[in-house]
């Protein structure tokens, strides 16, 4: 286990040299965007879709999107798949199936001869004549197996088995992830780092002000966003909230419901102070990250911690989870809390939220974030394609 996570600019390659399109070097990738059609694609499907879109305008790689069949469920754009992207006849629940118990339904034979094959998650299909690459979000089919659902622990757990047995080259976005992964018997010379990059929005003041309205955020607010589901500690920080006594702050949820996960008697405890908002468009989340006074994030485990950095690059301060991912996003830039210690998240909380402390974090928030980008992640990605052809 490495003691302590590097920093973006020691673990970023410099840009690959790029060549003229359909030149000798470039190499085609089919990308599989199978989550896009998940009931709740969550962070997976954001995280694989805006590395996508980095690496879709650089002239060394050509790729070919993967999908599923059936109708795609999630009800917003935000997750849409890149045109010319091939589709299984398949919907995704079969088709993961007859890729990792059959062993069937190869790629290649939807989009023809390739040079790697990316499974964006532990969602493996098998391959033929292409290399393949695997990007392990984080081990927790394995570590925390009760905070996933039956079939959906059963699954990634045989996923994971085959990108230790099969991939040419696994890719992480966090030194966490590979340090588990490495734990659990992955090869270390087939593991590269790739964390996720952030964007700077800037939504000017009245955008933020008429996205509040709209929302019903009057007053100051503290914002969770994700996936509801129990690795996400709710729990935890709802009752901290609720113990914090915080005067006219409110606590705001945003995102889907995943599984497993009931705030049902605690939400109606905490009244009017809480706002669950649900799924956020995509036009709202620079806006709402950026009116916040603190983004709170006490996750059991992350893999990386996408709001984490998506709030930093609006200039909003983290209080994040010491010890996971999130403390390598976030650094000394904000606060770092045990998320299993209910007193200290009280008084991080009563922190945050006090006079002057957003003000006085954000310039080191936006220092901290500004290293990752989704053109270095791009960067970082094809280097680990070219690993996996050498």
């Amino acid at each position: 286990m490495s003691s302590s996570p590097a920093t973006p600019s020691e673990v970023y390659p410099d840009r690959v040299p790029t060549g003229p399109a359909g030149s000798d070097d470039t190499l085609t990738i089919g990308f599989i965007l199978t989550q896009l059609w998940h009931r709740v694609p969550g962070g997976t499907a954001s995280s694989a879709l805006k590395l996508h879109g980095a690496l879709e305008p650089r002239r060394d790689v050509k790729l070919i999107g993967i999908g599923a069949g059936g109708p795609r469920t999630a009800d917003s754009v935000a997750y849409m798949p890149p045109p010319g992207t091939k589709q299984f006849r398949l919907r995704y629940q079969v088709l993961y199936d007859t890729w990792q118990r059959l062993g069937q339904s190869a790629p290649e034979r939807l989009i023809g001869p390739v040079d790697v094959i990316h499974a964006t998650t532990t969602l493996v299909p098998p391959v033929r004549s292409a290399k393949l690459v695997v990007t392990v979000h984080d081990m927790f089919p394995y570590l925390e197996p009760d905070v996933l659902t039956k079939r959906g622990g059963r699954i990634l757990r045989q996923g994971i088995d085959i990108a230790k047995d099969r991939a040419d080259i696994v890719c992480c976005p966090s030194q966490q992830t590979i340090d588990d992964c490495v734990d659990f018997g992955f090869d270390p010379d087939r593991m590269r780092l790739v964390p996720w990059g952030a964007t700077v929005h800037d939504p000017s003041p009245a955008k933020i002000d008429s996205t509040r309205a709209r929302l019903g955020l009057e007053r100051p607010y503290l914002l969770w966003l994700g996936t509801i589901e129990p690795r996400k500690n709710l729990p935890l920080l709802l009752a901290a909230f609720a113990q914090a006594e915080l005067d006219g702050v409110d606590l705001v949820l945003g995102g889907p419901f995943g599984w497993n996960e009931d705030l049902d008697d605690v939400s109606r405890a905490l009244g009017e102070r809480l706002h669950r908002l649900g799924f956020i468009a995509p036009d709202d989340l620079a806006p709402l990250y950026a009116g916040a006074t603190a983004l709170v994030y006490p996750s059991l485990r992350e893999g990386f911690g996408m709001p984490a950095a998506e709030a930093m690059a609006q200039g909003t301060p983290v209080v994040g989870s010491a010890g996971t991912a999130i403390a390598e996003v976030v650094g000394d830039s904000g606060l770092l809390v045990d998320p299993s210690d209910l007193g200290g998240w009280v008084e991080a909380l009563r922190t945050a939220a006090s006079a002057g402390w957003k003000e006085r974090h954000a310039a080191a928030a936006r220092a901290r974030v500004a290293s990752f980008t989704w053109e270095k992640a791009a960067a970082a990605q094809v280097a680990a394609y070219r690993a996996a052809t050498a």
